[in-house]
C-alpha cells in the first residue's frame, strides 16, 4: 500500500495494522517467558504512526524473512504503522543502486560493515545520534565494541554513529562429544593455559586432541584465519587487532607472526592434529569434525563457529552427542574474553518518523526475543530473557555473548578482498604446508603492498 493511499484511509489504518499484527504474532502477548513487561511500557509511551510506514531491504530469505517479519508486526501492534520487509539475494549490489539513484528502502539491512561505511561516507546514510550510541554502549554486551562497530566517516569525514547490529554469530567455538570426554576423564578447560595443558594431556595419553581442516574449494585456507583471528584477540589487545585489520601494523608484525606461530603449535604439530599436519591443508572443513564422531574417536575438539553442526552426522543430538565450549581467553594476558564473529546491522537510508521510532524499538526486548524464540538469532543485548532461545544451544552461546568483553568481526572479511580473501588463505595453506610463519606473513604483507 502506498503512502498516498494510507492518507486517505488515515481512520482505519490502526485498526487494520492491529488485525494484521494479531493474525500474525507468533506469541501471545503476556504468556511465557518474554519480557512483557517492558513491551507494555514502550507501547504506552510509544507515539500514533497511523498512516506511516516503513520499508526494510536486506539479504534475509526464506524462512528468516517470514521471522523477521513476524517480529514487526508487535512494533506494528504499539505504533500502527505498517512496516514491509523484502529480502533479495543481491541486496548489496541492489541497495547501492537504489541509494545512488535516490530510491532507497527506510532501513538497510546489512551483512557486515563494510558496505554501510561505505554508503556512509557518500552520505547516503542518516546517523542514529549520540543517544543511540550511548544506549548500545550501556545494554549491549561489550558494549563499546558494538559502537564502535556502527560508526563511520560521515561525507564530511567525521565520525557518526550509524549501524544498529541485530543478529550476531560466534566463531569463538570449541566442539567436542561429552561422552568422549566423559570416558577420558577430561574437563572442559576455562583458560588457553588450561587448553594447551588438555592437548598435551591427550597427546601423552596416546590421544589425538585436534581435527583441523582447512579445505573449501576455491576458498581454501579461511579456517585458518579464523584460528589466527581469535588467537590475535588473546595474545594482543582489541586496539592492536585493529590496526592489524587495517594494516596500520604489518601483516609481518612480530605480534601477527606469534598469533600465526601459536595456530601452528596445534596444526603443525603432527601429534595433536588427526591425519598429522600434512593432511590439515587437504582436509575439507565440512569432512573435518568427522573424527569427533568416529568411534574410537580420531579427535576431541574441533574449533569452528556456529554453524559447525550442519556437517556433523544425520541425527546428531546438540546437547547430548555434541556440544561446545568458549575458544578460552590466556589468563595471564588478562585481555577479558574476547569474542570473535559476524553480524548484520540496520541503517537508516531514507528518514521518517516512524522509520526513526522503528530503531528506537530495536532496543527493546521483545524485538530480540521473538526472533530468539524462533531462529538460530544470537544477541548481546543484556536485557534479553535468556530462556527465551528456542534451544539450549543457542542459549549457550548466547551466553557466551552476554558474558563477553570484547567482541570483533572476522578480520579476514574487513580487509581488500585480495587479501582477506585472497593472500591470506593461500597464506596459512603454505604455512600448514612447511612454509614458516614469518615466510607466510612476509608473502602476505607483499600482496597487500601491491593494490596499495
Amino acid at each position: 500500500m502506498t503512502k498516498s493511499m494510507y492518507a486517505s484511509v488515515a481512520a482505519i489504518a490502526l485498526v487494520a495494522g492491529m488485525a494484521q499484527a494479531d493474525e500474525h504474532m507468533p506469541f501471545t502477548p503476556g504468556e511465557g517467558n518474554f519480557s512483557w513487561d517492558t513491551y507494555d511500557e514502550y507501547k504506552a509511551d510509544a507515539p500514533d504512526l497511523s498512516g506511516q510506514s516503513v520499508t526494510i531491504f536486506g539479504p534475509w530469505l526464506n524462512p528468516e524473512d517470514e521471522i523477521f517479519s513476524s517480529m514487526l508486526t508487535y512494533f506494528e501492534e504499539a505504533t500502527g504503522a505498517d512496516v514491509t520487509y523484502t529480502g533479495s539475494d543481491g541486496f548489496e549490489q541492489q541497495i547501492v543502486i537504489d541509494a545512488e539513484a535516490g530510491s532507497p528502502p527506510n532501513i538497510a539491512v546489512f551483512p557486515q560493515p563494510g558496505l554501510a561505511a561505505t554508503l556512509a561516507e557518500q552520505g547516503l546514510l542518516t546517523p542514529l545520534g549520540d543517544e543511540a550510541a550511548t544506549w548500545v554502549k550501556d545494554n549491549y554486551a561489550a558494549g563499546q565494541s558494538w559502537v564502535d562497530l556502527g560508526t563511520y566517516a560521515n561525507a564530511e569525514g567525521s565520525d557518526e554513529f550509524y549501524g544498529f547490529f541485530f543478529n550476531v554469530n560466534v566463531k569463538s567455538l570449541v566442539w567436542y562429544v561429552p561422552e568422549n570426554f566423559e570416558d577420558a576423564g577430561y574437563e572442559v578447560p576455562e583458560t588457553m593455559e588450561e587448553l594447551i595443558a588438555l592437548s598435551e594431556q591427550m597427546v601423552e595419553d596416546g590421544e589425538t586432541p585436534w581435527c583441523i581442516g582447512l579445505g573449501s574449494g576455491a576458498a581454501t585456507g579461511w579456517p585458518a584465519t579464523d584460528w589466527v583471528e581469535d588467537i590475535m584477540l588473546r595474545t594482543q589487545s582489541p586496539e592492536v587487532y585493529d590496526q592489524w585489520v587495517s594494516n596500520e601494523i604489518p601483516f609481518n608484525d612480530p605480534r601477527v607472526v606469534e598469533a600465526i606461530e601459536t595456530f601452528g603449535m596445534f596444526a603443525k604439530n603432527d601429534d595433536m592434529v588427526a591425519g598429522g599436519a600434512g593432511a590439515v591443508g587437504t582436509t575439507d572443513f565440512r569432512d573435518s569434525p568427522a573424527g569427533l564422531f568416529s568411534s574410537p574417536p580420531q579427535c576431541y575438539m574441533h574449533r569452528q563457529a556456529s554453524f559447525a553442526p550442519a556437517f556433523f552426522p544425520e541425527g546428531t543430538e546438540l546437547g547430548v552427542d555434541a556440544d561446545f565450549f568458549y575458544f578460552p581467553a590466556f589468563a595471564e594476558k588478562d585481555l577479558g574474553n574476547p569474542v570473535l564473529g559476524g553480524g548484520t546491522l540496520l541503517a537508516v537510508t531514507d528518514e521518517n518518523e516512524a522509520t526513526m521510532e522503528f530503531m528506537k524499538f530495536l532496543q527493546t526486548p521483545i524485538a530480540h526475543e521473538v526472533m530468539m524464540a524462533q531462529t538460530g538469532f544470537l544477541t548481546p543485548h543484556t536485557g534479553v530473557n535468556l530462556d527465551t532461545y528456542m534451544d539450549d544451544t543457542l542459549r549457550g552461546q548466547g551466553e557466551i555473548l552476554q558474558n563477553a568483553t570484547t567482541f570483533r568481526f572476522d578480520a579476514s572479511d574487513l580487509m581488500p578482498g585480495a587479501v582477506g580473501a585472497g593472500s591470506f588463505w593461500t597464506g596459512m595453506v603454505d604455512f600448514v604446508g612447511g612454509a614458516s610463519a614469518e615466510e607466510s606473513a612476509n608473502a602476505i604483507q607483499d600482496s597487500w603492498d601491491a593494490i596499495k
